[in-house]
């Protein structure tokens, strides 16, 4: 059985078709990344596998069950944007997760517990790299440290889900290839199942175990929302030649590499 199922599933806001027939089957651990044009629905198709957004039709399957319509802890996501508290200290940011899901009314720990929450947290910011910066300020961080802070704000209650919005297209290149080895290193060693979005070509190649493509394949010239995007690429990325992942930033658009697949 596929640990996600994504059954005939359509995205309508109104008259407006975002996404039409997403139909896929995806096994535990897989990293999915996700190419296609701006606009085309990828950050829908998050969202909806986040449970912030329904299917307008069909239906998507976490382990053979529906998949809860609001987010949980099983699935965690991060942006581009660095989604971290600025008047919270680096420990507090990735401690009010676990507060926050063990005392809805206070979103605050004592005693053992906020001890125990303390050291898991504490764990998790080792993991990312951050153990040397306890006691900063989101603001005292370079973009690369902030966004290994967002890494462990999602990662520390354990989920299941990995989803990925463009989380790397606000660094430079170095910072890059240092998130890049991180987001690897944590979707080994914690069994994750990750989808990212990405405008980065060469990116998607290396990191992925599976790229996805978003098009539309259908239009109407008198009512461009008529139709939406769907899934026209499915590609193994174990099956693509070195070679061609090494040359991908000569190409500009999914198209253009599936064409050098054929």
């Amino acid at each position: 059985m596929s640990f996600i199922h994504v059954d005939n599933v359509w995205k309508e806001y109104t008259e407006n078709v975002v996404l039409e027939h997403l139909t896929l089957r995806v096994k535990k651990g897989e990293f999915v990344t996700i190419v296609g044009a701006s606009g085309c629905g990828k950050t829908t198709f998050l969202k909806m596998l986040l449970g912030e957004v329904s299917p307008s039709r069909g239906k998507i399957l976490l382990d053979g069950k529906p998949l809860a319509v609001e987010p949980g802890p099983d699935r965690g996501i991060v942006f581009q944007r660095y989604s971290v508290f600025p008047h919270l200290k680096v420990l507090g940011n990735v401690m009010l997760g676990l507060e926050l899901q063990q005392s809805r009314v206070l979103g605050r720990l004592f005693g053992d517990k906020r001890r125990l929450a303390q050291q898991l947290a504490c764990e998790m910011l080792e993991a990312v790299g951050l153990s040397h910066v306890l006691d900063k300020y989101p603001s005292e961080l370079s973009g690369g440290m902030q966004q290994r802070l967002a890494l462990a704000q999602s990662l520390i209650k354990q989920p299941l889900i990995l989803l990925l919005d463009e989380p790397f297209g606000a660094l430079d290149p170095g910072m890059r290839a240092d998130m890049h080895q991180l987001i690897l290193t944590l979707w080994r060693n914690m069994g994750l199942t990750v989808f990212m979005v990405s405008h980065d070509l060469k990116e998607s190649f290396y990191l992925g175990t599976r790229l996805l493509v978003f098009d539309k394949v259908r239009h109407d010239p008198q009512n461009m929302n008529a139709f939406g995007a769907r899934v026209t690429y499915d590609i193994p990325l174990g099956s693509v030649d070195n070679s061609l992942c090494q040359e991908i930033e000569k190409y500009s658009s999914p198209k253009q590499i599936v064409a050098n697949l054929e």
